[in-house]
This record gives C-alpha cells, structure tokens and sequence, in this order.
C-alpha cells in the first residue's frame, strides 16, 4: 500500500523536461515583437472599455472605478512580471501551463491548463455576445433580438432567452481564419487595434471637453433623477458611493477587463525571438491598456452621472446625453472592432493551450494534431471554436465570466509561485531538466564543488566555509548568507516557506473580505487575525529574501524578489475571495470535469511518465535527451557528458 501511494505521489509531481533546443517546434515561428503587443493589446483592451466600465460604475463602484482599474491593474502587472520572466525562460507553447509543469508538477500543470482552458472558451463566448448586443443596437428598432425572442424563445434557466446565432456564426468564421496560419490572423488583428486605439484616443480627448467634475460629487438629496426608470442607486453620494468595499468588489469584475494578455505567453513557439519578444510585449501591452481604461473610466463619470449611466453600452449613450449624437456610431464601429481582436485573442490561446497538454499525453492525443499545411493546431481550434460557439448560441454568460475570472486567477498565483520555486533552485543541479532534477521531496542535488569550491574560496580571509555553513539544518539556515550559492537546503527552505506563504495569504484573505464587509462594526477577532496573519506573512517573506538565489542569465528577471510575487498572490487570492458561493459551486464541477480526465487517462498516456518507464535519464543521449535551462555552466554541462 505504502508503495502505491509512494508512486501514486511520484506520478503527480513529475516534472517535464525541457529541451535545450528552443527552435525545435512543429509550429511556424513568424511573429515579431510588434505582432505579439498587437496581439496583448487587442486580447485586453475589448469589452472592458465598452461594456464593463458602464456597468462597474453604476452598480458597483461609481466614480471610484478608476481606481477598482488601478487595482486590476495592479493584480496584473504583477502577474504579467511573473509570465515575462517564464517566457525569458520556458519560450514554449503552453503558458501558464508550461511554467506549472516545469516547475510544480504535472497535476498542478493540468489543473492550471484545464483552468486556463475554460477561461479562454467562457471569454470568447461572452465576447461574442457582445459583440452581437453591439450590433443588435446599431439596427434600433429592426434589431434580430426581438424577432428571436418572439419567434425562437428558448424559456429555460441558465440559458439565454434566445438562440444567437450571430454569436455564434461570428465564432466560427474567427475560428476559421486563426486556422487557416498565424500570420494572416495577426495582419486583421492589428488592423483592427489600430482602430481600437484611435477611437479610444478620440474618446478620451473629446470626453474631457465635455466633463463636470460636479459628476464626481454627487448629493444623493439633491441629485435629480427626473422619474426616470433606468437611473440606477445613487448610494452614500461622492467619489465611493457604495464605500470602499464597492470599489474593491468593482476591482474583482475589472480584473476581467485584463484578461488576455497572458495569450502572449501561449506563442513561444511560433515567436521568432522568444526569450526577448513576450517579456516586452507583456509589459508594454499592460501599460497601453490601463492607461487607455483609466482614461475612459474617467472620462465617462466625467460626462454624465454614474447612476445614469447605459450597462450595455454607456459610451454611445454618453455621447448621446451630452449632445453629441453623431459620436455613438464611431463609438460603435470602434467597439466592434475591438471586440473583433479580444474575440480573436480568446480564440487564439485556447487551441495552443489544448495542443501542449495533447502533445505530453495529459489530454486525447488528436488534440495535438498540426496541420501540414498552416503549421496551426486545426483540430483543436475547430473543436474548441464549435464549443464556445455552442456556449455563445445557448448559455446566459452572465454567471459563467466569474467563473473564468476565478480560474484565470489561479493560474495566475501558480505562476507566481513558480517564479518563487525556480528562483530558489540551484544553478545547473542537474544536467536532466532545465529546472534541475529534484525529486517528489523537493530537493534537489547540490551545486557541485567546484561551484562550492569558488565561493569558499572567495570568501577565505573571513576563515568561515560559507558553502558548507548553508548545508545544515538550523534556525540560521533560514537565514543563510545571500553570498552563498543556492544548496538542496536553501531551496527546500524556500519550497517549504513558499507553501506557507499561499496557506497564510488565503487565510488573510478570507479575514480581510469578511472584515472589510462589516467595515463600521470590525470584529475584534478579525482585526487579531489580521495582526497575526500580517506578521506571519513579513516574516516568511523575510526569511524567503535571505535565501541565495540561482544565478542563470536571463533576458528579464522580476525585480524584488520575492516581494513582488508574493504581492501578486496576495491580491489574486483576494479577488478569488470576493465571488459569490455559487460561482465557486460551478467552478469546481468544472474540477471535477477535469480531474476525471486525468486520472483516467493522463496519469497513464503522460509522456514524462512513459519516459521514465522506458529508461532512466543518465541512459538517454546526449543529443536529443539532455535538458537544460537559461545558460547553464558550460564546464558542468561538458563534465556530464
């Protein structure tokens, strides 16, 4: 018994090696770097704009929504430091998914692809039907809705009141040009970001002329509501209407607004100069989109007061109520095109997602087919498009985009975490995995002795051994000398404390939503928990800053270790805390869904698992079985062979 559990664990911890042959893809590499900030700028900058903005302000945050965007922007620069720093690393199809593998192991790795795989189908599902609400309102009073809702109701719960065939058509043809080659579909896409922005631009610089900083001020006493039926709860008045709790929950549904830049990271195969092209495009792709929803956000809360603003489509209607009629249908044209690309950057990930877990045999094998011609995963985009099609016909999305959120922010924090486990390994431990060989315990072997040698050597006229001084088991090797080189113990203290750190954080997040929703009657115990969850936290991340770190050159490395990635789970865990019971329900069907995949079939057809059963590594050549990662030491990779 004990011996299956023991296999059983091994089986989910395995890690996949990664080839030091980064130009070897069945994928086409043509994108450049301007490819891929086109590609993060129109995934990001869609229905945030157009649709969501209106929406937040008037229910949930009213003028604070600017800062409910600062927040989500927060969450995701932080989580796109994290991605870049991967993508220097692991230039491989994959995501998010990829990173988890070579780094956790291959349950985590499944859990964080099945996730990122909802997310991707849910989001273009929901684009989609904004897209079509989009359109249904340019035709007025001929618009598609009412005929279907008269003649083809569907009358179910959960499911939309009508079929949208527009949707869902729009899918498919999408579907179909991302599969005809990669460097097609990103011509249209920057053809389309390109009208995105400059209707953005004329947004922002025309809003401003028409603005009232009286709109930021609201009286709920005196604000005039002239009987009117769509104005919505004006709240406790100001700039945080609904308190700051409001602008916090507000921030939770903005964070779907940057969902999308991630899609950058699924394309290092098909990137010409990987390891320099996805660091800066994530970043620079981030800054674009939140200023250009800072400026909106404010701008329309500038314009009109928020409880009169239009959930479905609060620009044109903006436009409308200050005298400027004409603008509504630039706005239009501008909101479609913009949805057309975040639609496309939905779109694009999800087959490429599909494709790497078919490719290490987690996912059905047909999945990872590559079209000779396209050099595109044709089955998987196909088949994926036709599921969110089919979502995008029938399904009510509404209650379906948290669910998306929840899972996009796990995958997230996994990242995070990765680039806390990777920082904290030893430089060139193995010359099998490009991330060093650890077993399931976590340890992995020690630097060699020359690697020690050089260090002790360094530091001889302090007469101390500072190499061997980190090897032993003590309260002073939690704080071990950031001069030495990372050792087994360093880094199975860093694993150990990164553990501590996501259990210590989900408790302070559940403490502080709890807290800040009795934010005038604070619980005694919630604010000691506070206390004590806070000074736990400072003390593990101290104790994480004093580990060595690896040494590996890299064209990006997030700054501030290991403060920065703790920050980023910090904040993804908090907005997880914020979804309603009934989300976290639905999510964890999906779960269910995903884990009786993989344990009835992944856990058997996985290629790293196949490969440790045919042979060990030290037997497998030097040529196409030897693993490294970043620019391991040349001396320790010629003594291994």
């Amino acid at each position: 018994m004990l011996l299956h559990l023991r296999s059983f664990s091994k089986s989910i911890t395995r890690r996949k090696l990664i080839d030091s042959n980064f130009e070897d893809t069945k994928l086409n590499r043509c994108l450049s770097t301007t490819d891929l900030i086109a590609l993060g700028i129109g995934s990001t900058l869609g229905a945030g704009v157009y649709v969501l903005s209106g929406e937040v302000a008037k229910k949930a945050s009213g003028p604070s929504i600017i800062l409910s965007f600062l927040v989500a922007a927060v969450a995701s620069v932080l989580a796109g430091l994290c991605y870049a720093e991967f993508g220097a690393r692991v230039p491989r199809a994959g995501s998010a998914y990829m990173y988890s593998y070579v780094s956790i192991g291959e349950l985590c790795a499944f859990v964080t692809g099945w996730n990122l795989i909802l997310s991707y189908v849910i989001g273009a599902s929901s684009v989609a039907r904004a897209w079509s609400a989009t359109v249904d309102g340019m035709l007025g009073s001929s618009n598609t809705s009412y005929f279907l809702k008269k003649n083809m109701p569907i009358g179910l719960p959960y499911f939309a009141e009508f079929p949208d065939f527009i949707a869902a058509g729009l899918i498919m043809v999408l579907a179909g040009i991302l599969a005809l080659g990669v460097k097609e579909s990103t011509l249209i896409n920057k053809v389309f970001t390109v009208v995105n922005i400059a209707v953005i631009v004329f947004v922002i610089l025309v809003g401003l002329s028409k603005s009232d900083l009286d709109n930021w001020n609201l009286n709920p006493e005196t604000f005039n509501r002239s009987g009117r039926s769509d104005v919505g709860d004006v709240g406790q008045g100001g700039f945080f209407p609904f308190g700051v709790s409001g602008t916090l929950a507000g921030a939770a549904t903005c964070f779907y607004a940057f969902v999308g830049f991630d899609c950058i990271a699924t394309t290092g195969e098909e990137v010409k100069d990987p390891q320099r092209s996805i660091p800066i495009s994530i970043v620079v792709s981030l800054l674009v989109c939140f200023v250009a929803y800072f400026g909106v956000s404010s701008v329309l809360t500038l314009m009109i007061p928020y409880p009169q603003l239009d959930t479905s489509s609060p620009l044109p209607k903006a436009f409308e109520c200050v005298g400027m009629a004409w603008a509504r249908y630039l706005v239009a044209g501008g909101s479609l095109c913009a949805l057309s690309t975040s639609l496309m950057g939905s779109i694009f990930p999800m087959p490429r997602i599909a494709y790497a877990m078919a490719e290490d045999g987690l996912l059905f094998s047909w999945l990872g087919t590559i079209n000779s011609h396209t050099k595109t995963p044709l089955v998987a985009t196909i088949l994926l498009g036709f599921m969110a099609a089919l979502m995008a016909l029938l399904f009510d999305l509404e209650s379906l985009v948290d669910m998306m959120s929840i899972g996009t922010l796990m995958a997230y924090s996994l990242v995070a975490a990765c680039v806390l486990i990777l920082r904290y390994r030893p430089d060139g431990s193995s010359r099998h995995s490009a991330l060093g060989d650890c077993s399931s315990n976590l340890l992995c072997e020690l630097p060699s002795e020359s690697v020690a040698a050089e260090y002790n050597d360094d530091k001889a006229n302090t007469g101390q051994d500072f190499y061997h001084e980190c090897q032993s088991w003590s309260i002073k090797s939690c704080c071990c000398s950031t001069e030495c080189p990372p050792s087994a113990n360093s880094s199975f203290i860093a694993n150990v404390f990164v553990a501590v750190v996501g259990v210590l954080v989900t408790l302070w997040s559940a403490v502080l939503v709890h807290w800040l929703d009795n934010f005038m009657q604070p619980s005694p115990f919630a604010i000691v928990m506070l206390i004590v969850f806070s000074g736990g936290l400072l003390i593990s991340c101290l104790i994480l800053w004093r580990q060595p770190q690896n040494s590996a050159h890299l064209t990006f490395k997030v700054p501030l270790l290991p403060f920065l990635p703790i920050l980023s789970v910090m904040v993804n865990v908090y907005l997880m805390m914020t979804f309603s019971g009934s989300t976290w329900v639905r999510f964890s069907i999906w779960m269910v869904v995903g884990f009786l995949i993989y344990f009835f079939y992944g856990i058997r057809h996985s290629k790293e698992g196949q490969g440790e059963m045919s042979s060990k590594p030290t037997n497998r050549s030097t040529k196409d079985h030897e693993k490294v990662f970043g620019e391991e030491d040349q001396a320790l990779t010629a003594g291994g062979k």
